[in-house]
């Protein structure tokens, strides 16, 4: 399943049904594109999540309502409930373990 972007208007009909990491990003920020490759990989490695972007300069209402101060914010969300946040360039080892605690 290949990554693909959200808009305020169309993130809660993608998170709203299984596993769903979402990475809010924004272009000139530089740990979001360190980031970028390691989602790429796990996107690539684990079948039961999916992983979508958000820009939050772009979409303030979403990124405003779940609290994001700063990105890369990463956010798991389980059937539309968030269950897990981590804030910051994180190991692709933390992000699948995130990933596999909730599966």
């Amino acid at each position: 399943m290949a990554i693909s972007h959200v808009t305020d208007q169309t993130f809660t009909t993608e998170i709203k049904e299984g596993l769903v990491l979402v990475d809010f990003w924004a272009p000139w920020c530089g740990p979001c594109k360190m980031i970028a490759p390691l989602l790429e990989e796990i996107d690539g490695e684990i079948e039961n999540v999916g992983i979508i972007k958000l820009n939050v300069d772009e979409n303030p209402e979403i990124t405003r309502e779940f609290g994001v101060m700063s990105i890369p914010t990463l956010i798991l969300f389980k059937d539309g409930v968030a269950v897990e946040k981590v804030i910051g360039l994180q190991p692709k080892e933390a992000l699948t373990e995130l990933i596999s605690k909730h599966a």
